[in-house]
C-alpha cells in the first residue's frame, strides 16, 4: 500500500473521510496546484477545495525558489481556504499548515517530522516538505487563502540535485512508507480541527512551539528588507512571528528566511 500512488478515486476518499464535501481536482500533471486552486477561488470555488497532483512543472516555494521533485513521488497539494480572520493573522496559516502535516507524518510514521519557522517540515536538519501559503485580501478582508504543501514522500536519495542531498531528504529515505491518500486524509482532518468558523484553535501556537525545531536555538533571521537578526529564537508570538533574543533586547521577525546556527556562528548545514 505504501508504494501506491494518488488518484482521483483516492483523493476523493480521502477527502471524503476528513468531512469535506466540496469536490477534489487530481491531476497527474500540472503546472502549479497553487495557480490552478486561486483560478478555482477567483470563479466562486467553495472553501475546502482540494487541488492534488502528481507531478508540478511550475511548482514553487517560498520567495520564488523552484520546488524539486520526482514525478509520482512527491505528495504535492493545495487546498482552498476561506477563513474568517484578521489579516494580521494570516500567517498563522502557514504554521497550522507545517504543524498539520508535520503531526500526520508523525501519526503514520516513526519518522520525528519538525517544524522549521516559518513553514517547512524537516527531519533532523533535512528537509523534508514544505508550506506556502498565498492570501488575497481585499478592502481589509481576507477574500480566501490558498494553502500550498508538498512532502518528499516517495523519493529517493538520486531523484535529488546533488547539490540537495546533503539538505534535502523523503520520508521513504528516512525508510517510512505511507500511503499518500491516508496522508491527505490525516493532514486535512488536522486542519479542520485547527480552523473553524471563527478562527484558529486556542491550543494552535503552544502545539506548534511544540513542534518548532527553531526554538532555543542560535538562529539567523533574514528579513524580506534583507537585515540580519542573530540570536536565540525564545518563542513564537501570537501573530506567528519568531522571537530572537539578541545582544540588544528581543526582536519579533514576522517574516523572512532562518539559519539554525552552531555554536560557533556558522550555519549547521547548507541551506536548501
Amino acid at each position: 500500500m505504501g508504494s501506491e500512488t494518488l488518484s482521483q478515486d483516492s483523493l476523493r476518499a480521502a477527502v471524503r473521510a476528513a468531512g469535506i464535501e466540496a469536490p477534489p481536482r487530481y491531476h497527474a500533471s500540472i503546472g502549479s496546484t497553487n495557480v490552478e486552486a486561486a483560478r478555482l477561488a477567483a470563479e466562486g470555488a467553495p472553501a475546502w477545495t482540494v487541488v492534488a497532483a502528481g507531478h508540478q512543472t511550475e511548482g514553487k516555494g517560498r520567495l520564488g525558489r523552484r520546488w524539486v521533485e520526482a514525478p509520482g513521488r512527491g505528495l504535492l497539494m493545495s487546498v482552498l481556504l476561506r477563513p474568517r480572520i484578521d489579516p494580521a493573522e494570516a500567517p498563522l496559516i502557514s504554521l497550522l499548515a507545517a504543524l498539520a502535516m508535520a503531526d500526520a507524518c508523525r501519526e503514520l510514521t516513526t519518522a520525528e517530522v519538525g517544524c522549521k519557522w516559518p513553514n517547512d517540515l524537516v527531519i533532523g536538519e533535512r528537509k523534508v516538505g514544505g508550506v506556502l501559503a498565498e492570501a488575497r485580501i481585499e478592502g481589509g478582508e481576507v477574500i480566501h487563502v490558498v494553502v500550498g504543501t508538498g512532502v518528499n514522500a516517495r523519493m529517493r536519495a538520486e531523484d535529488f540535485p546533488q547539490e540537495l542531498r546533503p539538505t534535502a531528504t523523503s520520508l521513504e529515505v528516512e525508510g517510512e512508507a505511507v500511503h499518500p491518500a491516508l496522508l491527505v486524509r490525516r493532514y486535512l482532518e488536522r486542519l479542520r480541527r485547527g480552523l473553524g468558523r471563527e478562527g484558529f484553535s486556542p491550543a494552535l501556537l503552544d502545539a506548534y512551539r511544540e513542534r518548532c525545531v527553531s526554538l532555543r536555538r542560535t538562529v539567523r533571521a533574514t528579513t524580506t528588507e534583507g537585515e540580519e537578526v542573530e540570536g536565540m529564537a525564545v518563542d513564537v508570538d501570537e501573530r506567528g512571528g519568531l522571537v530572537i533574543e539578541t545582544p540588544r533586547g528581543r526582536r519579533a521577525v514576522a517574516f523572512g528566511e532562518v539559519a539554525h546556527l552552531a555554536p560557533e556562528g556558522l550555519p549547521t548545514r547548507p541551506e536548501a
